[in-house]
């Protein structure tokens, strides 16, 4: 199967590290939703990224829904999903604090990039920004709460990984990272990883 997407998204990025920790064996295509974008829609008309692009030709989208395909595919041992109740609700809560952060950045990435610095309206940005770092402050808590560890990543480890990367690679002054020592700390460790190594953010391609 192929993995289709840039991997300075955030979303992709995830999706690649997953697979690799679950042995899920992939090709990967970095196209962007931007600059290849008519060779992006002949894949997927949607032109959303990360796109799987299945085995028996299905194309599926979200980085949660290819990531729950993807656990069908592994190993039961190699699978990252919490099987015991209380695990699980601490898995999914952060989780989605981790995914609300990531969200919110890649919206303050967008107003950067793409919508001219004239048409922004501050008070939107500032409520976007508000909301992004109440995530990352939630995050923070529940890391001091119960540490994560790079020994036992879950899927709520690699997006709390990847999305504290990527906000550093792209908005480090507005993601202060001495606010936050948890996981400036738990990333440094993540990237150190293989699975991490082999899938940098940016506009390369994931080495298998």
């Amino acid at each position: 199967m192929k993995l289709i997407g840039m991997l300075d998204s955030p979303y992709v990025r995830r999706v690649a590290v997953t697979l690799q920790l679950m042995g899920v064996r992939f090709e990967h295509q970095s196209l962007s939703v931007f600059s290849t974008y008519e060779q992006f829609r002949q894949i997927n008309p949607v032109v959303k990224a990360p796109t799987l692009v299945a085995d028996d030709g299905t194309v599926l989208m979200d980085s949660t829904l290819i990531v729950q395909y993807a656990e069908a595919l592994a190993m039961p041992a190699s699978r990252l999903t919490p099987s015991m109740p209380t695990e699980l609700m601490r898995s999914l809560r952060v989780l989605g604090l981790a995914l609300a952060a990531c969200d919110k950045g890649v919206q303050l990435v967008y107003e950067r990039m793409v919508r001219p610095a004239e048409k922004l309206h501050q008070p939107w940005v500032d409520r976007v920004t508000a909301q992004m770092l109440s995530a990352f402050d939630g995050l923070e808590a529940e890391l001091r709460a119960h540490p994560l560890s790079v020994a036992a990543l879950d899927h709520a480890g690699v997006m709390t990984a990847v999305t504290w990367h990527f906000m550093q690679q792209m908005l480090p002054e507005v993601v202060d990272a001495s606010r936050y020592p948890l996981q400036a700390e738990f990333s440094r460790q993540a990237e150190a990883l293989p699975a991490f190594q082999a899938a940098p953010h940016g506009d390369t391609t994931y080495i298998a």
